[in-house]
């Protein structure tokens, strides 16, 4: 059983769940419903598919991740970005085919959810924090504006021609001048019912209300005679699996894409689900949650739904009500079930300016200018850093911009890497080692000289490292005997690359009369030495325990070489 609570670790606490729960779970999962109602119809919009397969995206993924997932709070659906990601990505593909488009939405699905178990095949949850917050923060606000821009064409009764954001408010004139008022009152209409339930009712679902009103007010008034524009024939009831039935030479464009959206969609989704399992005073795996979160995205393929992530909205509506478990997650999936199979006939009145509304309304959640700004007086990199992930959202395209972020997070990342941060180190008044400052709480040795370089080396930063050592030796030599190295933070793991480097500067030292020796890792570095065939001892490289036991043995020496009689 422990074995399965492993695999599934929602399972542990539904077989553990205890009866006073229930109330306030319940509680939450009919509020996490009413809210992912008219969010999942408004996504299926973005997305170009049918309003039921923003339903089906719901259900499924809800309760798989309920079983797979590690937070007790996140709830996983239709999100923004992901949605806008695909719409990019399958609509030049599917060059205006209804049915192709739906079904390569659910092929990138399905590659997304296979990218995400793969990374967690190879416990690559530390993709969590591979892309970093900056970029994350224009990347998020890059796709907000992207869908804001698009969806004024549905508040406004229009339809863009052009692809890209710039084209297209360079043609708002024109398209102004093609607004049709119906649909602006509708949208205005849907607007003022959802500010107005939120100052009346800040509990209350206002997207379902307002959404469902224009519905009503479509239906009773019969305003489609006005060329307000709805989404439709709603095709609800069990969804069928349908085999892909398009060249397959397309799934070769796809899979780029797919691998872009499974690690911005869990980056997305860790956020969240760290900044709640923080509040709530728990842990989430991260390792586990890449393969629920690509559990999610085969269970939403299957039922014939799109991409999935972590949807910080409805998980704050779960928290703010008191959810406790994943039991919320797998009632509010059965009631949405329960409307697309039986009650999708009303949907069709929604009006595409009220879903407009909605969209837009949780675009500019993601918006946050702000932040951004002032990262301007907190971290000028950080913030050109994310100046540069939004425009290229906004100029290239959303695909092309979240490519860009994630060659950003690596370049970041290697950079980091190849260009740490060193230190030179002393002791204090204590004995104990620091780094050498202005403030002066720690002093140099005299003789000694011990080196700290912040990063694991390898063979790509091996030459800097060589050439930061000197560089800071040439500045302290003044009698320097001995070279330390503290080997712990640098020295972890086996490259021939930085063995081979290692013995050039035991040669450069040895010629000026200076002993070069590690301290920490003693055991690792004699097994590798002996790989590299690198001597060690008096005949090579020194190699000591820890910094503490190198500086006792040479301080030692010191005083023994100085109690030696002179002849």
């Amino acid at each position: 059983m422990s074995r399965l609570y492993d695999v599934m670790p929602g399972l542990n606490i539904l077989f553990n769940y205890e009866r006073k729960w229930l109330a306030d779970d319940a509680k939450a999962a009919l509020s996490v419903a009413a809210v992912a109602l008219p969010v999942a119809i408004a996504y299926a919009q973005l997305t170009g598919v049918n309003a039921a397969v923003g339903l089906y995206s719901c259900i499924l993924p809800m309760m798989v991740y309920a079983l797979f997932g590690t937070s007790k709070q996140l709830i996983v659906g239709p999100d923004a970005a992901t949605c806008a990601v695909i719409a990019a990505v399958v609509t030049p593909l599917a060059a205006g085919d209804s049915i192709k488009h739906w079904q390569l939405v659910i092929t990138m699905t399905a590659m997304t959810g296979f990218w995400c178990i793969i990374a967690s095949r190879f416990k690559l949850g530390v993709l969590a924090d591979f892309l970093s917050k900056p970029i994350l923060m224009g990347l998020l606000n890059g796709v907000a504006i992207t869908i804001i821009v698009g969806q004024f064409s549905k508040v406004l009764g229009f339809t863009f021609d052009e692809k890209y954001l710039i084209e297209r408010l360079g043609g708002v004139p024109t398209y102004l001048s093609q607004a049709h008022v119906p649909t602006i009152l509708m949208a205005l209409l849907t607007v003022s019912i959802y500010f107005g339930m939120k100052r009346l009712k800040p509990t209350w679902p206002a997207s379902m209300f307002a959404i469902a009103f224009g519905a009503a007010l479509v239906w009773l008034l019969n305003l489609e005679q006005l060329d307000i524009k709805t989404i439709g024939i709603v095709d609800g009831g069990l969804p069928l699996f349908q085999a892909p039935d398009f060249n397959v030479g397309i799934i070769r464009e796809l899979v780029m894409p797919a691998l872009n959206l499974a690690i911005v969609s869990f980056v997305s989704m860790m956020l969240t689900a760290r900044s709640f399992a923080s509040k709530n005073g728990y842990d989430i795996d991260a390792d586990k949650e890449f393969m629920a979160l690509g559990m999610a995205n085969f269970a939403s393929a299957l039922s014939q739904g799109f991409a999935v992530s972590g949807a910080d909205s409805r998980t704050a509506v779960n928290d703010a009500n008191g959810g406790k478990t994943q039991l919320v997650s797998i009632i509010a999936a059965i009631i949405i079930a329960i409307i697309a199979i039986c009650l999708t006939a009303p949907l069709e009145f929604i009006p595409s300016a009220a879903l407009g509304v909605v969209l837009i309304i949780a675009s500019v959640h993601l918006l946050d200018l702000k932040a951004v700004w002032k990262l301007r007086q907190k971290d000028k990199q950080a913030f050109y850093l994310t100046l540069i992930t939004l425009f290229a959202v906004l100029f290239i395209g959303v695909i092309p911009g979240i490519t860009l972020a994630v060659l950003l997070g690596l370049f970041q990342f290697i950079r980091t890497v190849m260009r740490p941060t060193d230190h030179i180190l002393g002791v204090d008044i204590n004995g104990v080692v620091r780094s050498l400052d202005t403030s002066d709480k720690a002093k140099s040795i005299d003789g000694i000289f011990i080196y700290r370089f912040n990063s694991p080396l390898t063979y790509f930063n091996s030459s800097y490292f060589k050439r930061r050592l000197l560089e800071q030796y040439a500045r302290h030599k003044d009698d320097i005997q001995c070279v330390i190295i503290d080997a712990v933070p640098c020295f972890t793991h086996l490259d021939l690359s930085v063995m081979a480097m290692l013995d050039d500067l035991n040669t450069i030292f040895r010629k000026r009369g200076v002993r070069l020796e590690l301290a920490g890792r003693k055991r690792q570095l004699l097994a590798w030495f002996e790989k590299a065939d690198i001597k060690s001892g008096s005949d090579g490289i020194y190699v000591h325990s820890d910094l503490y036991l190198a500086l006792r043995i040479n301080q030692s020496k010191q005083v023994t070489d100085e109690e030696k009689p002179t002849i």
